[in-house]
Protein backbone atom coordinates (compact mmCIF):
# COMPACT_ATOMS: atom_id res chain seq x y z
CA UNK A 1 0.00 0.00 0.00
CA UNK A 2 1.09 3.47 -0.78
CA UNK A 3 1.51 5.84 2.10
CA UNK A 4 -1.36 7.45 3.92
CA UNK A 5 -2.90 10.27 3.27
CA UNK A 6 -6.00 11.88 5.54
CA UNK A 7 -8.55 13.83 3.85
CA UNK A 8 -9.33 16.68 5.93
CA UNK A 9 -12.79 18.44 6.44
CA UNK A 10 -14.49 14.94 4.97
CA UNK A 11 -15.71 12.84 7.55
CA UNK A 12 -16.28 9.67 6.90
CA UNK A 13 -19.67 8.02 7.50
CA UNK A 14 -20.59 4.57 7.50
CA UNK A 15 -23.88 2.64 7.78
CA UNK A 16 -24.66 0.78 11.14
CA UNK A 17 -27.57 -1.69 10.75
CA UNK A 18 -28.02 -1.40 14.62
CA UNK A 19 -29.03 2.05 14.32
CA UNK A 20 -30.31 1.38 10.83
CA UNK A 21 -28.20 5.13 10.01
CA UNK A 22 -25.69 6.56 8.67
CA UNK A 23 -23.41 7.27 11.28
CA UNK A 24 -19.86 9.21 11.50
CA UNK A 25 -16.79 6.53 12.15
CA UNK A 26 -14.96 7.17 15.44
CA UNK A 27 -13.22 4.20 16.42
CA UNK A 28 -13.16 3.57 20.03
CA UNK A 29 -9.38 4.46 20.66
CA UNK A 30 -8.49 7.24 18.33
CA UNK A 31 -5.84 6.44 15.13
CA UNK A 32 -6.78 2.74 15.54
CA UNK A 33 -9.51 0.73 14.42
CA UNK A 34 -10.18 -3.14 15.61
CA UNK A 35 -12.20 -5.11 12.61
CA UNK A 36 -13.57 -8.80 13.14
CA UNK A 37 -15.34 -10.38 9.79
CA UNK A 38 -17.01 -13.81 9.81
CA UNK A 39 -14.79 -16.02 7.59
CA UNK A 40 -15.42 -19.57 5.81
CA UNK A 41 -16.98 -22.07 7.39
CA UNK A 42 -14.21 -24.59 5.48
CA UNK A 43 -16.24 -27.24 4.29
CA UNK A 44 -16.31 -26.55 0.71
CA UNK A 45 -14.85 -24.56 -1.92
CA UNK A 46 -14.70 -20.66 -1.87
CA UNK A 47 -17.19 -19.24 -4.27
CA UNK A 48 -18.24 -16.47 -5.63
CA UNK A 49 -20.65 -15.09 -3.11
CA UNK A 50 -17.63 -15.45 -0.44
CA UNK A 51 -15.07 -13.60 -2.18
CA UNK A 52 -17.39 -10.32 -2.47
CA UNK A 53 -17.91 -10.15 1.48
CA UNK A 54 -13.58 -10.56 1.67
CA UNK A 55 -12.96 -8.23 -0.58
CA UNK A 56 -15.26 -5.05 0.77
CA UNK A 57 -13.62 -5.45 4.17
CA UNK A 58 -10.30 -5.76 2.68
CA UNK A 59 -10.88 -2.42 0.41
CA UNK A 60 -12.84 -1.19 3.65
CA UNK A 61 -9.40 -1.81 5.51
CA UNK A 62 -7.57 -0.36 2.97
CA UNK A 63 -9.24 2.84 2.75
CA UNK A 64 -8.97 3.52 6.45
CA UNK A 65 -5.88 3.12 5.99
CA UNK A 66 -5.71 5.15 3.61
CA UNK A 67 -7.18 8.05 5.88
CA UNK A 68 -4.63 7.39 8.91
CA UNK A 69 -5.83 4.48 10.50
CA UNK A 70 -4.05 1.59 11.97
CA UNK A 71 -6.56 -1.78 11.62
CA UNK A 72 -6.23 -4.72 13.19
CA UNK A 73 -8.09 -7.51 10.59
CA UNK A 74 -9.41 -10.39 12.12
CA UNK A 75 -11.19 -13.27 9.84
CA UNK A 76 -11.71 -16.14 11.58
CA UNK A 77 -12.11 -19.82 10.12
CA UNK A 78 -14.76 -22.38 11.26
CA UNK A 79 -12.91 -25.63 11.21
CA UNK A 80 -15.40 -27.56 13.50
CA UNK A 81 -19.15 -27.74 12.46
CA UNK A 82 -22.59 -30.26 11.46
CA UNK A 83 -21.56 -29.30 7.81
CA UNK A 84 -17.62 -30.24 7.70
CA UNK A 85 -18.78 -33.35 9.80
CA UNK A 86 -21.34 -34.43 7.25
CA UNK A 87 -19.02 -34.13 4.62
CA UNK A 88 -16.51 -36.02 6.23
CA UNK A 89 -18.96 -38.84 7.25
CA UNK A 90 -20.08 -38.80 3.45
CA UNK A 91 -17.06 -39.02 1.91
CA UNK A 92 -15.60 -41.21 4.94
CA UNK A 93 -12.73 -39.15 5.84
CA UNK A 94 -11.67 -37.43 9.28
CA UNK A 95 -13.23 -33.92 9.67
CA UNK A 96 -9.73 -32.49 10.32
CA UNK A 97 -9.12 -33.64 6.96
CA UNK A 98 -12.08 -32.39 4.94
CA UNK A 99 -10.87 -28.54 7.06
CA UNK A 100 -7.57 -28.64 6.25
CA UNK A 101 -8.30 -29.04 2.50
CA UNK A 102 -10.68 -26.21 1.99
CA UNK A 103 -8.86 -23.85 4.42
CA UNK A 104 -5.89 -24.61 1.85
CA UNK A 105 -8.52 -23.72 -0.58
CA UNK A 106 -9.49 -20.25 1.02
CA UNK A 107 -5.80 -19.33 1.66
CA UNK A 108 -4.84 -19.64 -1.64
CA UNK A 109 -8.29 -17.30 -2.41
CA UNK A 110 -7.23 -14.74 -0.57
CA UNK A 111 -3.99 -14.36 -1.62
CA UNK A 112 -4.88 -14.26 -5.53
CA UNK A 113 -7.38 -11.48 -4.20
CA UNK A 114 -4.52 -10.13 -3.28
CA UNK A 115 -6.22 -9.57 0.50
CA UNK A 116 -3.93 -9.37 3.27
CA UNK A 117 -5.75 -10.26 6.95
CA UNK A 118 -3.86 -10.16 10.27
CA UNK A 119 -5.07 -13.30 11.94
CA UNK A 120 -7.00 -15.99 10.95
CA UNK A 121 -7.71 -18.05 14.60
CA UNK A 122 -9.31 -21.16 14.11
CA UNK A 123 -12.28 -22.63 16.48
CA UNK A 124 -10.65 -25.67 17.21
CA UNK A 125 -7.75 -24.37 18.78
CA UNK A 126 -10.20 -22.65 21.08
CA UNK A 127 -11.66 -24.88 22.52
CA UNK A 128 -10.65 -23.89 26.03
CA UNK A 129 -11.25 -20.48 25.52
CA UNK A 130 -14.92 -21.09 24.37
CA UNK A 131 -15.76 -23.76 27.25
CA UNK A 132 -14.58 -20.86 29.75
CA UNK A 133 -16.63 -18.01 28.20
CA UNK A 134 -19.44 -20.38 28.23
CA UNK A 135 -18.93 -21.17 32.02
CA UNK A 136 -18.78 -17.22 32.65
CA UNK A 137 -22.21 -17.51 30.83
CA UNK A 138 -23.58 -20.32 33.18
CA UNK A 139 -21.97 -18.56 35.98
CA UNK A 140 -24.03 -15.06 35.94
CA UNK A 141 -27.78 -17.08 34.75
CA UNK A 142 -27.83 -16.20 31.12
CA UNK A 143 -27.01 -20.21 30.00
CA UNK A 144 -28.30 -23.55 31.33
CA UNK A 145 -27.38 -27.09 30.62
CA UNK A 146 -29.60 -29.83 29.80
CA UNK A 147 -29.41 -33.65 30.67
CA UNK A 148 -27.75 -34.48 27.67
CA UNK A 149 -24.76 -32.32 27.96
CA UNK A 150 -26.05 -29.63 25.83
CA UNK A 151 -25.72 -25.65 27.20
CA UNK A 152 -27.89 -22.87 25.61
CA UNK A 153 -28.29 -18.99 25.92
CA UNK A 154 -31.43 -18.35 27.79
CA UNK A 155 -32.67 -15.51 25.34
CA UNK A 156 -35.11 -14.36 28.01
CA UNK A 157 -32.45 -13.46 29.95
CA UNK A 158 -30.68 -11.03 27.59
CA UNK A 159 -33.32 -7.68 27.02
CA UNK A 160 -32.00 -6.19 23.72
CA UNK A 161 -32.82 -9.50 21.98
CA UNK A 162 -34.06 -8.86 18.10
CA UNK A 163 -32.68 -5.20 18.17
CA UNK A 164 -29.73 -5.74 15.48
CA UNK A 165 -31.88 -7.79 13.44
CA UNK A 166 -35.06 -5.55 13.88
CA UNK A 167 -37.27 -8.83 14.83
CA UNK A 168 -38.67 -7.32 17.77
CA UNK A 169 -41.31 -10.00 18.29
CA UNK A 170 -40.27 -13.00 19.75
CA UNK A 171 -42.86 -14.91 16.89
CA UNK A 172 -39.87 -14.37 14.85
CA UNK A 173 -36.70 -15.62 16.73
CA UNK A 174 -37.03 -19.22 16.73
CA UNK A 175 -34.18 -21.02 15.73
CA UNK A 176 -32.75 -24.22 16.03
CA UNK A 177 -35.68 -26.71 15.87
CA UNK A 178 -34.23 -29.73 16.07
CA UNK A 179 -33.12 -29.00 19.69
CA UNK A 180 -37.07 -27.49 21.06
CA UNK A 181 -37.52 -30.99 23.55
CA UNK A 182 -34.89 -29.78 25.74
CA UNK A 183 -34.74 -26.28 25.45
CA UNK A 184 -36.39 -23.64 28.12
CA UNK A 185 -37.52 -21.60 24.72
CA UNK A 186 -38.14 -22.01 21.40
CA UNK A 187 -35.70 -19.36 20.33
CA UNK A 188 -32.83 -20.20 22.86
CA UNK A 189 -29.44 -21.30 21.14
CA UNK A 190 -26.82 -24.28 21.37
CA UNK A 191 -23.61 -22.67 23.21
CA UNK A 192 -22.37 -26.27 23.34
CA UNK A 193 -23.47 -29.65 21.87
CA UNK A 194 -23.65 -32.75 23.66
CA UNK A 195 -21.72 -35.38 21.65
CA UNK A 196 -22.73 -37.96 19.18
CA UNK A 197 -21.54 -41.31 18.22
CA UNK A 198 -18.97 -40.80 15.43
CA UNK A 199 -18.53 -36.99 15.83
CA UNK A 200 -15.54 -34.96 17.23
CA UNK A 201 -15.62 -33.80 20.91
CA UNK A 202 -13.90 -31.82 24.29
CA UNK A 203 -14.47 -32.65 27.31
CA UNK A 204 -16.47 -30.17 29.18
CA UNK A 205 -17.68 -29.72 32.93
CA UNK A 206 -21.03 -29.95 32.04
CA UNK A 207 -19.91 -33.09 29.28
CA UNK A 208 -18.40 -34.13 26.47
CA UNK A 209 -19.51 -32.10 22.91
CA UNK A 210 -18.63 -29.52 21.00
CA UNK A 211 -18.91 -25.64 20.35
CA UNK A 212 -22.34 -23.87 19.17
CA UNK A 213 -21.82 -22.07 15.94
CA UNK A 214 -22.39 -18.63 17.33
CA UNK A 215 -20.26 -18.99 20.41
CA UNK A 216 -16.87 -19.40 18.33
CA UNK A 217 -17.15 -15.74 17.01
CA UNK A 218 -17.62 -14.01 20.22
CA UNK A 219 -14.88 -15.97 21.90
CA UNK A 220 -12.17 -15.48 19.15
CA UNK A 221 -12.87 -11.73 17.97
CA UNK A 222 -12.88 -10.56 22.16
CA UNK A 223 -9.42 -12.33 22.50
CA UNK A 224 -8.17 -11.03 19.85
CA UNK A 225 -9.86 -7.47 20.19
CA UNK A 226 -10.63 -6.84 23.18
CA UNK A 227 -13.97 -6.84 25.41
CA UNK A 228 -15.49 -3.90 22.93
CA UNK A 229 -14.47 -2.92 19.10
CA UNK A 230 -15.09 -1.09 16.36
CA UNK A 231 -16.13 -3.16 13.47
CA UNK A 232 -18.27 -6.57 12.98
CA UNK A 233 -18.46 -7.14 9.62
CA UNK A 234 -20.23 -10.04 7.73
CA UNK A 235 -23.15 -11.25 4.56
CA UNK A 236 -26.95 -9.84 5.42
CA UNK A 237 -27.18 -13.54 5.75
CA UNK A 238 -25.21 -13.89 9.08
CA UNK A 239 -27.71 -10.99 10.87
CA UNK A 240 -30.01 -13.53 12.21
CA UNK A 241 -29.21 -15.72 13.85
CA UNK A 242 -25.42 -15.47 14.16
CA UNK A 243 -24.81 -11.88 14.71
CA UNK A 244 -27.86 -11.48 16.61
CA UNK A 245 -26.85 -14.44 18.34
CA UNK A 246 -22.96 -13.23 19.33
CA UNK A 247 -24.02 -9.88 20.50
CA UNK A 248 -26.68 -11.21 23.01
CA UNK A 249 -24.17 -13.29 24.45
CA UNK A 250 -21.24 -11.21 24.57
CA UNK A 251 -22.90 -8.28 25.85
CA UNK A 252 -24.40 -10.82 28.71
CA UNK A 253 -20.92 -12.42 29.13
CA UNK A 254 -18.93 -9.25 29.91
CA UNK A 255 -21.69 -6.61 30.88
CA UNK A 256 -20.77 -3.93 27.94
CA UNK A 257 -23.23 -2.17 25.82
CA UNK A 258 -22.43 -1.55 22.62
CA UNK A 259 -19.83 -4.78 22.52
CA UNK A 260 -19.42 -3.58 19.09
CA UNK A 261 -19.98 -0.34 17.94
CA UNK A 262 -20.30 -0.42 14.24
CA UNK A 263 -22.24 -3.46 12.43
CA UNK A 264 -21.42 -3.59 8.65
CA UNK A 265 -22.75 -5.79 6.56
CA UNK A 266 -22.87 -6.91 2.49
CA UNK A 267 -25.52 -7.31 0.26
CA UNK A 268 -26.60 -10.99 -1.07
CA UNK A 269 -25.04 -11.89 -4.10
CA UNK A 270 -27.41 -14.08 -6.78
CA UNK A 271 -25.87 -15.64 -10.34
CA UNK A 272 -28.32 -14.35 -12.97
CA UNK A 273 -31.09 -13.68 -10.30
CA UNK A 274 -31.25 -16.93 -8.41
CA UNK A 275 -29.73 -17.64 -5.01
CA UNK A 276 -27.19 -19.45 -5.45
CA UNK A 277 -27.50 -23.31 -4.58
CA UNK A 278 -26.30 -26.98 -5.29
CA UNK A 279 -29.91 -27.85 -6.39
CA UNK A 280 -29.74 -25.25 -9.44
CA UNK A 281 -26.01 -26.24 -9.81
CA UNK A 282 -25.53 -22.12 -10.03
CA UNK A 283 -22.44 -22.32 -7.67
CA UNK A 284 -19.33 -20.83 -9.46
CA UNK A 285 -16.04 -21.91 -6.98
CA UNK A 286 -13.53 -18.83 -7.14
CA UNK A 287 -10.81 -21.41 -8.47
CA UNK A 288 -12.59 -21.98 -10.99
CA UNK A 289 -13.52 -18.05 -11.99
CA UNK A 290 -10.09 -18.04 -11.67
CA UNK A 291 -9.30 -19.88 -14.96
CA UNK A 292 -11.69 -17.51 -16.75
CA UNK A 293 -11.26 -14.26 -15.36
CA UNK A 294 -8.75 -12.55 -13.82
CA UNK A 295 -8.13 -11.87 -9.51
CA UNK A 296 -8.38 -8.22 -10.55
CA UNK A 297 -11.20 -8.15 -12.63
CA UNK A 298 -13.45 -9.99 -9.74
CA UNK A 299 -12.08 -7.65 -7.04
CA UNK A 300 -13.36 -4.79 -9.66
CA UNK A 301 -16.84 -6.48 -10.21
CA UNK A 302 -17.39 -6.30 -6.47
CA UNK A 303 -16.10 -3.05 -6.03
CA UNK A 304 -18.53 -1.28 -9.27
CA UNK A 305 -21.40 -1.64 -6.87
CA UNK A 306 -22.29 -0.37 -3.32
CA UNK A 307 -21.36 -2.29 -0.99
CA UNK A 308 -24.76 -2.95 0.91
CA UNK A 309 -26.78 -3.40 -2.44
CA UNK A 310 -27.54 -7.11 -3.34
CA UNK A 311 -25.27 -8.11 -6.36
CA UNK A 312 -25.95 -9.83 -9.74
CA UNK A 313 -23.42 -11.87 -11.37
CA UNK A 314 -23.32 -11.94 -15.10
CA UNK A 315 -21.34 -12.89 -18.19
CA UNK A 316 -21.51 -9.24 -19.28
CA UNK A 317 -20.73 -7.69 -16.25
CA UNK A 318 -17.58 -9.74 -15.57
CA UNK A 319 -16.72 -8.65 -18.78
CA UNK A 320 -16.86 -4.82 -18.47
CA UNK A 321 -14.50 -5.49 -15.17
CA UNK A 322 -12.18 -7.73 -17.26
CA UNK A 323 -12.24 -4.44 -19.80
CA UNK A 324 -11.59 -1.79 -16.85
CA UNK A 325 -8.53 -3.52 -15.60
CA UNK A 326 -7.21 -3.63 -19.01
CA UNK A 327 -7.39 0.31 -19.25
CA UNK A 328 -5.80 0.25 -15.87
CA UNK A 329 -2.95 -1.41 -16.83
CA UNK A 330 -2.94 0.54 -20.20
CA UNK A 331 -3.34 4.22 -18.07
CA UNK A 332 -0.48 3.48 -15.39
CA UNK A 333 1.73 1.70 -18.38
CA UNK A 334 1.16 5.21 -20.62
CA UNK A 335 2.13 7.03 -17.82
CA UNK A 336 5.06 5.06 -17.06
CA UNK A 337 6.13 5.60 -21.02
CA UNK A 338 5.07 9.85 -20.89
CA UNK A 339 7.09 9.67 -17.46
CA UNK A 340 10.46 9.40 -19.47
CA UNK A 341 9.12 11.67 -22.72
CA UNK A 342 6.95 14.46 -21.11
CA UNK A 343 8.14 18.07 -21.34
CA UNK A 344 9.53 19.56 -17.71
CA UNK A 345 8.28 23.48 -17.62
CA UNK A 346 8.43 25.82 -15.10
CA UNK A 347 5.16 27.78 -16.55
CA UNK A 348 1.98 25.80 -17.23
CA UNK A 349 -0.30 27.07 -19.59
CA UNK A 350 -3.78 27.75 -18.55
CA UNK A 351 -5.21 24.79 -20.45
CA UNK A 352 -2.22 22.75 -18.83
CA UNK A 353 -3.69 24.19 -15.40
CA UNK A 354 -7.12 23.26 -16.05
CA UNK A 355 -6.82 19.52 -16.73
CA UNK A 356 -4.76 19.59 -13.65
CA UNK A 357 -7.95 21.07 -11.49
CA UNK A 358 -9.54 18.28 -13.36
CA UNK A 359 -7.44 15.70 -12.14
CA UNK A 360 -7.45 17.15 -8.46
CA UNK A 361 -11.04 16.99 -9.06
CA UNK A 362 -11.46 13.47 -9.56
CA UNK A 363 -9.75 12.76 -5.61
CA UNK A 364 -12.33 15.00 -4.59
CA UNK A 365 -15.19 12.88 -5.91
CA UNK A 366 -13.06 9.77 -5.33
CA UNK A 367 -13.02 10.63 -1.31
CA UNK A 368 -16.22 11.58 -1.07
CA UNK A 369 -17.80 8.80 -2.53
CA UNK A 370 -15.73 6.55 -0.50
CA UNK A 371 -16.19 8.92 2.82
CA UNK A 372 -19.73 8.07 2.45
CA UNK A 373 -20.73 4.91 3.47
CA UNK A 374 -17.87 3.55 1.08
CA UNK A 375 -19.61 3.70 -1.80
CA UNK A 376 -17.07 2.10 -4.59
CA UNK A 377 -19.38 2.19 -7.00
CA UNK A 378 -18.86 6.25 -7.31
CA UNK A 379 -15.32 5.98 -6.53
CA UNK A 380 -14.64 3.72 -9.72
CA UNK A 381 -16.04 6.60 -11.54
CA UNK A 382 -14.14 8.90 -10.54
CA UNK A 383 -10.50 6.58 -11.46
CA UNK A 384 -12.51 6.17 -14.59
CA UNK A 385 -12.76 10.11 -15.43
CA UNK A 386 -8.57 10.29 -14.18
CA UNK A 387 -8.23 7.58 -17.32
CA UNK A 388 -10.06 9.36 -19.78
CA UNK A 389 -7.76 12.70 -19.07
CA UNK A 390 -4.54 11.07 -19.50
CA UNK A 391 -5.91 9.05 -22.97
CA UNK A 392 -7.85 11.90 -24.55
CA UNK A 393 -5.40 14.95 -23.36
CA UNK A 394 -2.26 14.31 -20.99
CA UNK A 395 -1.10 11.57 -23.60
CA UNK A 396 -1.41 14.30 -26.25
CA UNK A 397 0.55 16.80 -24.61
CA UNK A 398 2.35 15.23 -21.97
CA UNK A 399 3.59 18.19 -19.05
CA UNK A 400 5.63 16.20 -16.76
CA UNK A 401 3.51 17.91 -13.47
CA UNK A 402 0.68 16.46 -15.56
CA UNK A 403 1.89 12.88 -16.26
CA UNK A 404 3.15 12.80 -12.27
CA UNK A 405 0.14 13.90 -11.10
CA UNK A 406 -2.23 11.20 -12.18
CA UNK A 407 0.44 8.39 -11.97
CA UNK A 408 0.35 10.01 -7.84
CA UNK A 409 -3.44 9.96 -8.44
CA UNK A 410 -3.69 6.48 -9.41
CA UNK A 411 -1.01 5.44 -7.42
CA UNK A 412 -3.20 6.17 -4.66
CA UNK A 413 -6.73 5.17 -5.78
CA UNK A 414 -5.40 1.94 -6.23
CA UNK A 415 -4.75 1.64 -2.75
CA UNK A 416 -8.18 1.04 -2.51
CA UNK A 417 -8.83 -1.57 -5.32
CA UNK A 418 -5.75 -3.58 -5.22
CA UNK A 419 -5.41 -4.27 -8.52
CA UNK A 420 -2.14 -2.96 -9.74
CA UNK A 421 0.09 -3.40 -7.28
CA UNK A 422 2.75 -5.06 -9.48
CA UNK A 423 2.98 -2.22 -11.51
CA UNK A 424 3.50 0.27 -9.18
CA UNK A 425 5.68 -1.50 -6.19
CA UNK A 426 8.25 -3.95 -7.08
CA UNK A 427 9.64 -6.43 -3.77
CA UNK A 428 13.31 -6.61 -3.24
CA UNK A 429 13.51 -9.53 -4.64
CA UNK A 430 11.70 -8.46 -7.21
CA UNK A 431 14.38 -5.72 -8.07
CA UNK A 432 17.26 -8.08 -6.78
CA UNK A 433 16.02 -10.72 -9.49
CA UNK A 434 15.36 -7.87 -12.32
CA UNK A 435 18.62 -6.56 -11.68
CA UNK A 436 20.88 -9.81 -12.17
CA UNK A 437 18.76 -10.44 -15.23
CA UNK A 438 19.84 -6.91 -16.10
CA UNK A 439 23.54 -7.19 -15.22
CA UNK A 440 23.36 -11.01 -17.26
CA UNK A 441 22.08 -9.67 -20.44
CA UNK A 442 24.88 -6.76 -20.35
CA UNK A 443 27.73 -9.51 -19.76
CA UNK A 444 26.91 -11.32 -22.74
CA UNK A 445 26.84 -8.81 -24.68
CA UNK A 446 30.50 -8.22 -23.30
CA UNK A 447 31.37 -11.35 -24.09
CA UNK A 448 30.57 -10.95 -28.00
CA UNK A 449 32.35 -8.26 -27.76
CA UNK A 450 35.14 -9.43 -26.54
CA UNK A 451 34.69 -12.74 -28.72
CA UNK A 452 34.71 -10.02 -31.78
CA UNK A 453 38.01 -8.31 -29.87
CA UNK A 454 36.34 -5.33 -29.19
CA UNK A 455 38.14 -4.67 -26.55
CA UNK A 456 38.01 -1.18 -26.01
CA UNK A 457 34.13 -1.15 -25.72
CA UNK A 458 34.29 -4.26 -23.43
CA UNK A 459 36.86 -2.23 -20.76
CA UNK A 460 34.43 0.66 -21.41
CA UNK A 461 31.08 -1.42 -19.87
CA UNK A 462 33.48 -2.70 -17.73
CA UNK A 463 34.65 0.32 -16.28
CA UNK A 464 31.28 1.71 -16.19
CA UNK A 465 29.89 -0.78 -14.51
CA UNK A 466 32.60 -0.73 -12.21
CA UNK A 467 31.28 3.08 -11.19
CA UNK A 468 27.90 1.67 -10.31
CA UNK A 469 28.87 -0.69 -7.37
CA UNK A 470 29.34 -4.29 -9.90
CA UNK A 471 32.59 -5.79 -10.26
CA UNK A 472 33.35 -8.07 -13.81
CA UNK A 473 35.94 -10.97 -13.19
CA UNK A 474 37.14 -12.43 -16.85
CA UNK A 475 38.35 -16.08 -16.71
CA UNK A 476 39.04 -16.60 -20.16
CA UNK A 477 35.58 -15.87 -21.98
CA UNK A 478 34.05 -16.37 -18.81
CA UNK A 479 32.79 -13.96 -16.87
CA UNK A 480 31.35 -13.61 -12.99
CA UNK A 481 30.51 -10.60 -11.26
CA UNK A 482 29.68 -9.57 -7.82
CA UNK A 483 27.93 -6.17 -6.53
CA UNK A 484 30.20 -4.33 -4.13
CA UNK A 485 27.61 -1.52 -3.05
Amino acid sequence: MSSRVIVVGMPLKIYNTLSRRLEVFQPLEPGFVRMYVCGPTVYDYNHLGHGRTYVVFDALKRYLVLRGYHVKHVVNITDIDDKIIRRAREESRDWREVADEYTRDYMEVIEKLNIHVDLHPRVSDHIRDIIEFIQTLIDKGYAYTTPSGSVYFNVDMYSGYGRLSNRLDKQLWSQEQEFLSEKKNPYDFALWKAAKPGEPWWEAPWGRGRPGWHIECSVMSIRYLGKQFDIHGGGTDLIFPHHENERAQSEAALGVSPWVKYWVHVGMFTIHGDKMSKSLGNIIPLREAFRKWSPEAIRLFYLSLHYRKPQDFTEEGMRQAQSLYQRLVATVNLLNKLSKEATSLHRLEESDLEILERLLDTRRKFHKALSNDFNTAQALAAVHELTSIVFKEIQYNPRYTLVWKAYQLLREYNTVLGVLDKYFEKTGDELRTLLDEIIGVIVEVRKELRRRKEYELADRIRSELEKRGVRLMDKGLETTWVITK
